[in-house]
C-alpha cells in the first residue's frame, strides 16, 4: 500500500509541475476562446505542429482579432537569412500575412507560446 501512495504522490507532484508550466497555454486558450464568436473559429484558429528539424511550428491566425495590425518585433536565434536553423538550439518568431508564426527546436514549444502571450499582453 505504501508504494501505491508513493506512486500517487509522485503523480501528484508531476501533475502540479505540469499545471504550473501550463500558464502560457492557459493564456493562449483564453485568447482563443475570446476570439470565438460563431464565425471566426470556422475560418481561423491555432495550429501546433512538429517539424523535421526536429522542432515545433505554431501558427496563430490574427485576421479579425485586435492583434491583426499590432506591430511585432521579429525574434531570431540561430537561424539563417531564410529562417532555417543553423544550430540545434534555434528559435524564430514573426508576424506575417496576419499570422503569428513561431518555430523552434524541440525544447521551444512553451517559449514560442510565451512570446505570443507576452506580445498579446503588452501594448
Amino acid at each position: 500500500m505504501a508504494s501505491i501512495k508513493k506512486s500517487s504522490s509522485s503523480r501528484l507532484k508531476s501533475s502540479q509541475s505540469l499545471t504550473n508550466s501550463l500558464t502560457v497555454f492557459e493564456k493562449l486558450s483564453a485568447w482563443y476562446e475570446a476570439q470565438c464568436n460563431g464565425d471566426w473559429e470556422h475560418n481561423y484558429g491555432i495550429k501546433i505542429e512538429t517539424v523535421d528539424n526536429p522542432g515545433w511550428l505554431v501558427t496563430i491566425d490574427l485576421l479579425g482579432t485586435n492583434l491583426e495590425t499590432k506591430s511585432f518585433t521579429e525574434i531570431s536565434h540561430n537561424v539563417d537569412s531564410q529562417n532555417n536553423p543553423i544550430a540545434t538550439n534555434w528559435l524564430h518568431c514573426t508576424v506575417s500575412n496576419a499570422q503569428y508564426i513561431g518555430a523552434g527546436d524541440s525544447s521551444k514549444l512553451e517559449q514560442i507560446v510565451a512570446h505570443f502571450c507576452f506580445w498579446l499582453e503588452h501594448p
